[in-house]
């Protein structure tokens, strides 16, 4: 018996895009797009004919805004969401909004350029469906102050012997699919002068300068984007920027950043693998690896390393998560060492750190 196949509306007022993304996403025989829309209105009536699994919207169309028609359909009839965004930094807070508002992901719009960037695209579109397909729809709070197999070996040098001993802390952080929100919740209750941490969250390039500008006016830790050599401070969290690998290393007792361009590892660039794989080289037994919600496997191997090397690992519960992916893999292949609700782990990362 023959699997369904995951049913696909495309919302964009863009008549290129809307065949762009047609023929990427049907590339994938698990998915089928049945239908496309140039605005929200002749995409109600798409859905009166047709409910999809998941809908692609772009956010700046004529008519109604793509924001508007998100809290429609989530108020009205709740269907997984994936944003389709430029990628230009002026629609990035409006893109974030929508993640607020209950879209599953964001993606880059695909554009015909070099092989290799259709390639990389075609992954990721159709990644971002599936997990989609897969995702827990719920109400979110509101926010308050205060592929070719490749492997992270391709972006890491190895580490050198000659490091000064150190036992300073190091937190390490992946999310992929609901990610955003669930940082948001285990950020917000970690105190000013908790350990210095490093993130890597799927997401497209320019999108994580401003989810993390975002953050930063949320916390009351410092959050900001990484940038190469940048040091790991306490009471700060660094956060990938995408497209674009982010390591871990040492120079004596001082942790800092290293960002690498390279090939997607695990389907993914940033790899929340390259980032734990170099926690456990350079910061072994003083890191502690947390891996949250997302689909796919990233983040797995490289915990597991972390944990031989006698780092403290931590994933969410499968309660907790939109998409019980990237955690079910890593506790699967013996990497966890606790498996915790989303609210219980900034308390475990205080636990473990002091």
């Amino acid at each position: 018996m023959s699997i369904p196949k995951i049913r696909v509306l495309i919302v964009d007022d863009s008549a290129v895009v809307r065949q762009t993304l047609s023929e990427v996403l049907s590339s994938d025989p698990e998915i089928e797009v049945i239908g496309t829309a140039g605005d929200p209105f002749v995409a109600a009536e798409r859905i009166a004919e047709q409910v999809p699994d998941v809908i692609t919207l772009d956010i700046e169309m004529p008519r109604m805004d793509g924001l508007t028609f998100l809290k429609k359909i989530m108020t009205q009839h709740p269907i997984p969401v994936v944003i389709c965004s430029s990628l230009a930094e002026d629609a990035a807070q409006s893109t974030l909004k929508a993640l607020e508002y209950g879209a599953v992901d964001i993606i880059t719009k695909p554009r015909y350029g070099t092989k290799q960037f259709l390639e990389d695209s075609c992954i990721v579109l159709c990644q971002a469906v599936k997990a989609a397909a897969g995702a827990r729809l719920r109400v979110l709070q509101p926010s308050h102050s205060v592929e070719p197999k490749l492997t992270a070996d391709a972006i890491l040098s190895r580490a050198t012997n000659a490091m000064l001993e150190t036992t300073e802390k190091v937190v390490v952080i992946g999310a992929s699919t609901g990610g955003t929100e669930a940082l948001k919740t285990l950020l917000e209750a970690l105190p000013s002068d908790c350990p210095g941490i490093v993130i890597v969250q799927h997401m497209p390039e320019l999108f994580t300068r401003a989810f993390a500008k975002r953050l930063d006016g949320l916390c009351s830790i410092t959050v900001k984007e990484a940038e190469t050599n940048d040091t790991v401070l306490r009471g700060q969290a660094l956060i990938a920027p995408g497209n674009h690998h982010t390591l871990i290393k040492r120079s004596g007792a001082r942790y800092y950043v290293e960002i690498k361009d390279g090939p997607l590892v695990c389907r993914h660039r940033p790899s929340v693998d390259v980032l734990f794989r170099s926690a456990a080289r350079y910061a072994g037994q003083n890191a502690v690896g947390v891996i949250l919600t997302g689909m796919g496997d990233d983040g797995a191997r490289g915990m597991l390393e972390m944990k031989t090397a006698g780092a403290v690992t931590i994933a969410q519960d499968e309660a907790s998560c939109i998409v019980f992916g990237m955690p079910k893999e890593a506790i699967k292949c013996g990497a966890v060492g606790k498996v915790l609700p989303l609210q219980g782990i900034a308390g475990a990362i205080l636990i473990c750190t002091r």
